[in-house]
């Protein structure tokens, strides 16, 4: 994801220095270009070496080092990043960044930098509460820096509280937030439903399907990725959810349709990939079972039809994007949903092919439009959700 970018990571005094190996291992997997810089403090907490091992880059540390390898080694660096993370920033660091003092390689480079640069604050709970602190932060934030806030939990010194630097997972999607992808969906308002509805039967028992939510957490991921303010409606699924979005967690079909429904005037895209339930319970006579001849008899009555409903209420402008699963006459039904439900489109995918369907990390989907369709090859969901959200973008 992150082929062709250069990632600066800033690292400062600050025992939770132990983390960025790790951050920089994940960020080189994911093809970006890694290069270290550290204060003379942070060189006590790790060596320089470790960095230099894993990223097969110098590490630099003294502004004048004589053996580098470009005239003016911060500005050169400073033309080459794409973003900057400074992790852990300490309190000094933090300080000298806001008052634009650079005097070290780390805080020179840093000032030199024109692209996107955030900053993750480690330190003790009382430090980082210090009003000086959080007015230097406060600063930063409005020269364009992003705090990315610390952690709740045990600290170095044994104490609990604020302070704590994020983990690596978290600092690494702040990252792939920023740069993974164009930002075209910046300032797009887009609606994504995920994972499969629950109608109770009793207190014990459910009428569900096999959804696992993956695919529309990958296209929430991809939208929010490619600069959406996204919300993910989220019935029971197995995933983890992406960050940065909003999530409204729900339990029943009619809890989904609420939801949406009241969310749907102000979206620009609508994206239902949940699987929701047809049917739900009936009570009947204060039971929803009742029991002849030895059977079990269930009532049931039709669920919402989420779909239908928003392509019949839709404002200028909005585009909606469902799904259909079938195991039979796969195209022709969801051409026939297409036009039922007013669609802009159709991801038609079936539990026939090997790779496609649910609980898979992979899918196999054709997008029907009204202009014609589009058979996209066996690919990750991922992938699947960033060229399904290629075809939305060009219908806004």
């Amino acid at each position: 994801m992150l082929k062709g970018k250069t990632v600066v990571l800033a690292v400062t005094g600050s025992i939770a220095a132990y983390k960025i190996p790790n951050l920089a291992r994940m960020l080189l997997k994911a093809g970006a270009s890694v290069q270290v810089l550290m204060t003379k403090n942070a060189a006590n907490f790790i060596n320089p070496i470790t960095f230099e091992s894993l990223t097969s880059r110098r590490c630099l540390i003294d502004t004048f080092d004589r053996n580098f390898q470009y005239s003016v080694e911060h500005v050169a660096l400073a033309k080459e990043a794409d973003i900057v993370l400074v992790a852990p920033a300490s309190a000094n660091v933090i300080g000298k960044i806001a008052s634009g003092i650079a005097d070290d390689m780390l805080t020179t480079t840093v000032m030199a930098c024109p692209c996107k640069k955030l900053i993750s604050p480690a330190m003790n709970h009382n430090m980082y509460h210090n009003p000086i602190v959080q007015d230097n932060l406060e600063k930063l934030r409005r020269f364009g820096y992003t705090v990315i806030e610390p952690d709740n939990g045990m600290l170095a010194n044994g104490d609990s509280g604020d302070g704590r630097m994020p983990e690596e997972s978290v600092l690494f999607e702040h990252i792939l937030r920023e740069i993974a992808c164009p930002h075209d969906l910046k300032g797009r308002r887009v609606l994504v439903t995920a994972g499969a509805t629950r109608e109770a039967i009793d207190p014990v028992r459910f009428i569900s399907n096999h959804s696992s939510g993956r695919m529309g957490f990958a296209l929430a991921r991809a939208a929010m990725y490619r600069g959406a303010r996204v919300t993910l409606v989220a019935a029971h699924t197995e995933a983890a959810p992406p960050p940065f979005v909003d999530i409204i967690n729900v339990e029943s079909a009619e809890d989904m349709f609420s939801a949406v429904t009241e969310l749907s005037g102000e979206q620009d895209v609508i994206i239902k990939a949940a699987a929701v339930s047809d049917y739900t319970p009936v009570t009947v006579s204060g039971s929803k079972m009742k029991k002849s001849d030895g059977t079990l008899t269930l009532e049931l009555r039709r669920t919402p039809d989420i779909l239908k409903y928003l392509g019949g209420h839709r404002r200028p402008g909005q585009v909606i994007c469902g799904f259909s699963m079938e195991t039979e006459d796969l195209l022709e039904n969801s051409r026939k949903k297409l036009i039922s439900k007013n669609c802009d489109m159709i991801c038609a995918n079936s539990l026939r092919q090997d790779g496609a369907g649910f609980g898979t990390g992979t899918n196999i989907i054709t997008i029907i439009t009204r202009d014609g369709d589009t058979a996209l090859p066996l690919m990750t969901k991922d992938e699947a959700a960033h060229r399904i959200l290629d075809e939305i973008l060009r219908r806004l």
